[in-house]
């Protein structure tokens, strides 16, 4: 699938934030300075405990949109996403290529973080179609991803889930 870099780096920055681990209580922290790039030099990182939840909600929301089954769902799921979205989009070649970015430079770090995730989920879903994300079928996985295949044929997270249950299944066909 071919897509706007700026828009599929956000695209893959929702998925990872989806797929965060949010049970330390330190999460937001550690994702967010991870993810630095995204935020607006000098936007100080930390949120409050309740900012944090309402980060958790965001991550929760972006989940609810990959696991919906149907279009009407995904459209009300991402709908609650965008809402919370403060976009204000402007463009900027601060690293030498030029794109847009979607919240406002002097936003705090928790409205850059759930404008770019909307945004970039919203263009997606909207562009190439609401069966470009999933989640991941591999057995005791629960992640969330975005199809980039051309055929939108994937279904795995990634390379070691999708090795994993190929060797899973060699070995079930072995024992049969």
């Amino acid at each position: 699938m071919d897509y706007d870099t700026y828009g599929s780096s956000a695209v893959e920055l929702a998925i990872e934030l989806a797929n965060a681990d949010r049970t330390d209580p330190e999460w937001a922290r550690a994702f967010l300075s991870s993810h630095d790039e995204w935020f607006t030099p000098g936007t100080p990182l930390e949120l409050s405990p309740r900012e944090t939840h309402q980060a958790d909600a965001t991550a929760e929301l972006v989940r609810a949109v990959a696991v919906a089954q149907t279009q009407d769902d995904v459209l009300a799921r991402l709908n609650e996403l965008l809402v919370l979205a403060r976009p204000h989009p402007y463009a900027t070649d601060h690293d030498g290529e030029l794109h847009l970015h979607y919240a406002r430079p002097d936003a705090p770090v928790l409205e850059q973080l759930t404008t770019t995730v909307a945004m970039g989920l919203s263009q997606v879903v909207v562009q190439h179609g609401w069966q470009r994300l999933g989640v991941c079928s591999a057995e005791g996985c629960g992640n969330v991803y975005v199809d980039t295949s051309r055929n939108a044929s994937r279904r795995y997270c990634s390379n070691t889930c999708a090795s994993r249950s190929t060797v899973a299944a060699y070995r079930a066909r072995q024992k049969a």
